[in-house]
């Protein structure tokens, strides 16, 4: 792993519930000894990427983002096109819709939205990072990506998040198999439990998927139903928001997703 790589890599652990990581607390989730990880946060806050802040003189993200944030949404509002899309799949399903894209080798939540309908539902981080194996969103990304990607993300050792948690690459590629024969990927409980979610990919202008949308809903109202409705909302969603943003659909997931919308509610398996 280069410097630029692990300077960015300890980026990746601050969220929304963990928005100020002191100097310690990055060695421990890092693994990298004390002395680097000083130097790579000392070179990313000379860089604004980050700041320190208290008296514990914690890290928090610097003002770059802000910037950097208002170039990218000003060439390209992704993240607006986005939200309306998820915004429709959430009210149609009842439940919480998300996008995710890929970043480099890296799976990030782009917008999610939270239906109004229930006061139970599945929630989200900003810029959350979602694992491959266990998520329907990373199996339909490594199902419709080059063998590449999965055989790079499946050599190396996979978290296993909750007791469902799928980790053994010979079924997981056969799950992902399956994702790209369905237009569709389907985890329960793989990332977090009594979670059941859905998703589709999202194709660039090159055809190429670069991200995933998605409904997760609580497993306790997964009904053969509402299963059938989310398969087919996600279905559209992934058609619009490929479009929406400028990309084009290959014509073999043109014919899945039209397969996706013919099926009756519950009869997808």
């Amino acid at each position: 792993m280069g410097t630029v790589t692990k300077a960015l890599s300890l980026l990746s652990y601050f969220s929304r519930s963990a928005p100020e990581i002191g100097l310690s607390e990055m060695t421990r989730l890092s693994g990298l000894n004390k002395a680097t990880v000083y130097r790579l946060m000392t070179e990313l806050a000379e860089q604004g990427f980050v700041e320190q802040v208290g008296t514990g003189r914690q890290y928090r993200l610097g003002p770059i983002y802000l910037r950097l944030a208002a170039l990218r949404e000003a060439a390209v509002p992704t993240r607006e096109v986005a939200q309306k899309v998820l915004k429709d799949l959430s009210e149609a399903t009842g439940e919480t819709a998300h996008m995710s894209v890929l970043q480099g080798q890296v799976l990030s939540t782009l917008a999610y939205v939270y239906s109004v309908q229930h006061g139970t539902r599945v929630t989200m981080e900003d810029a959350q990072q979602i694992n491959f194996h266990s998520t329907s969103s990373g199996q339909v990304v490594l199902a419709f990506n080059g063998a590449d990607l999965a055989d790079r993300v499946l050599s190396e050792p996979l978290e296993k998040r909750t007791p469902q948690t799928e980790t053994n690459p010979d079924v997981i590629r056969q799950q992902v198999a399956q994702a790209r024969q369905l237009g569709l990927a389907e985890v329960v409980s793989g990332f977090e439990e009594d979670v059941h979610s859905h998703a589709c990919p999202v194709f660039d202008a090159r055809q190429s998927c670069y991200g995933a949308v998605a409904v997760a809903a609580p497993v306790a109202r997964m009904t053969p139903e509402l299963r059938g409705i989310i398969q087919r909302e996600v279905a559209v969603a992934s058609l619009r928001m490929t479009r929406l943003l400028g990309g084009f659909v290959p014509d073999e997931f043109k014919q899945k997703s039209e397969a996706l919308l013919a099926t009756p509610a519950g009869a997808q398996s």
